[in-house]
């Protein structure tokens, strides 16, 4: 595993958001849904793809708060520009299991 410097880890703008909008994003490659996630008033909402299909409704996404990178470039995915990445575990079957807060934390407040 290659170390980082602690400059860089702290360059990574990891932050808490709430799910507002889930939708079907059928011309992705791979299942995922369309994401929209507010990261409060001084970041706003911010639009991601996601491959949580396997494990996820999208209408049980809407309200759920999750962790999240806002400061990589946009990443143009199919139609969509995706603004975010949502962060989340690949587990053995190779579905993603979310990365969440255990308890409520304001929108944008930054991991650290």
């Amino acid at each position: 595993m290659d170390t980082i410097t602690w400059d860089q880890f702290a360059a990574v703008e990891l932050r808490a958001g709430t799910i507002t909008a889930a939708d079907p994003f059928p011309e992705a490659r791979q299942p995922a849904y369309k994401l929209q996630v507010d990261f409060g008033p001084d970041i706003g909402t911010l639009r991601s793809s996601a491959q949580l299909t396997d494990r996820y409704r999208a209408e049980a996404l809407v309200g759920r708060q999750i962790l999240a990178v806002v400061n990589f470039p946009a990443k143009q995915i199919g139609p969509m520009r995706s603004e975010c990445l949502v962060t989340g575990f690949y587990a053995d079957d190779g579905s993603v299991v979310l990365a969440v807060p255990d308890q409520p934390v304001h929108n944008g407040a930054r991991l650290g």
